[in-house]
This record gives structure tokens, sequence and C-alpha cells, in this order.
């Protein structure tokens, strides 16, 4: 019964709250990042960062793949509008993340440190837009969808 209550509750959290949570737990594993790289620890560094890159990929792409179509096919906004915007910035990132993938494998704290200030300042801006505007706007426009995307959601966590 104390498993199911925790999860009832996770179900019933709003798009803007799961998604938002989404992205403290991604800023949650740069810092981890972050602080294995400074204090210079190779393996470490590499393993937070197999993570964090995992999970930053994985959050994206839940929101090309499930929440950007669901939006885009409630609005009409296909082919222009926030969504667009976001794919967009979703590719700088995967440029920058590309970039510090080689500073790890290089071995290369300094280089993934700087990449990651860099990577910080498009995501934190992003956030802002997203957690601002889109998701709010995908709230209103999937209100009767919610429990079904969220579902899928969680499958997408899963697979």
């Amino acid at each position: 019964m104390s498993n199911e209550a925790p999860h009832s509750a996770a179900a019933e959290a709003s798009l803007v709250d799961y998604f938002t949570s989404k992205h403290r737990s991604c800023d949650g594993g740069w810092a981890d990042v972050e602080a294995a790289a400074e204090a210079g620890d190779p393996g470490a560094t590499a393993a937070c960062w197999s993570r964090f890159r995992n999970a930053l990929l994985r959050h994206l792409a839940m929101e090309e793949q499930l929440l950007f179509p669901a939006v885009e096919a409630a609005t009409g906004m296909a082919n222009a509008g926030p969504t667009q915007v976001m794919r967009m910035e979703h590719e700088q990132m995967r440029g920058v993340l590309e970039q510090m993938s080689a500073a790890v494998e290089r071995g290369d704290a300094e280089e993934l440190i700087d990449q990651g200030d860099t990577l910080n300042v498009l995501i934190q801006q992003h956030n802002m837009k997203e957690e601002g505007m889109l998701y709010p706007m995908a709230e209103r426009a999937l209100q009767a969808r919610w429990p079904e995307l969220r579902g899928q959601l969680d499958a997408f966590e899963l697979g």
C-alpha cells in the first residue's frame, strides 16, 4: 500500500510540474558531473556524464516524440510556433553535448566544464521559455488528454 501513495501522487502531478521536475533532475545531474570533474576523478566524471547525458537526451526525446506532437495536434501549430523554436534549441544543446562527450573521452575536465557552462546557459534560457510559456499552454490544451499522455511518458521513460 505504501508504494501506491507516492505513485498516485506523482500520477496526479500537472503537466507543468511533471516537466519542470524533469528539468530540475537534469540540473542535479549536471551538478554531479561538475563536482566529479572538479574533484579530478575521471572515472566518476565519465559515469556521472553518462547518466546526465542519457537523462537529458531522454528528456528531449520525450518532448519531441510525445509532448510537442500532442501540443501541435491540439493547437494546430505544426509548422510554426513555440514547439519549432524548442526543437531548434534542442539541436543546439545536442551540438554542445557532442563537444562535451569528446572532452570526456579525452579526459579534458576543463573543456567539459567550459562547454558545460555554455550548455547551462542554453538550458536555463530554454527552460524559462518552456516553464513560463510552453508548458502552461500545453497544460491547457492537453488537459483532457493528460492522464493518457502521462502514461505514455512513463512508458517512454522505462523503455
